[in-house]
């Protein structure tokens, strides 16, 4: 009987959860105009047989609001490394000095920032996404238990509870990605 039924809202929650930080971590790693360390976190380099972050292989500072630094610890890395930074995609020029690696953030112009915007409105909808089908899963949860007897008001209960935290989720979302773009078009 389907009477005990009750869905593990907790482990639906820590998943939503998990969407957002995952959006969280990909609004770090998009350039803003302003030096982050973040930004060289999804930079993997081919290091001793293997791909490796950044920050495994030298330490990232960001010593001034327009240049962040990283100083490689094996000097037969510093190559790699630069190589890895020119090819990621972000659009910065590496400058080596020894075992450190300068790498100064040009001012973002107009087209590039809405650019930006559009990435991030990408990223935002991946996690919006991923919040759905947490829910459909919840749902599924719930239509299984109807099946096995649970009560039609026990079904409304806990659509309705999915359903709100669902709606929180994509919410937050939503209220992140405002926050990223107003702080990408912030000049």
């Amino acid at each position: 009987m389907a009477d005990d039924f009750e869905l593990d809202t907790e482990d639906l929650t820590r998943r939503m959860e998990g969407a957002i930080n995952a959006l969280r971590t990909e609004f770090a790693s998009l350039r803003t105009g302003r030096a982050s360390g973040s930004m060289l976190e999804p930079i993997q380099v081919d290091a001793y047989g293997q791909m490796t972050p950044i920050n495994q292989l030298g330490t990232v500072n960001v010593p001034e609001p327009r240049m962040v630094t990283v100083n490689v610890w094996d000097k037969a890395m510093v190559n790699k490394v630069e190589k890895a930074i020119r090819e990621s995609g972000l659009g910065i020029n590496p400058q080596t000095n020894g075992t450190i690696i300068m790498l100064p953030i040009p001012e973002l112009n107009e087209q590039r920032r809405k650019e930006l915007t559009k990435v991030a409105a990408g990223y935002a909808e991946h996690a919006r996404v991923a919040v759905r089908n947490l829910r459909r899963d919840g749902m599924d949860q719930i239509k299984k238990a109807k099946g096995d007897g649970l009560s039609e008001d026990d079904v409304k209960f806990w659509e309705a509870e999915v359903q709100e935290m669902t709606d929180k989720y994509i919410k937050l979302v939503d209220q992140t990605l405002e926050g990223k773009q107003a702080e990408i078009m912030q000049v």
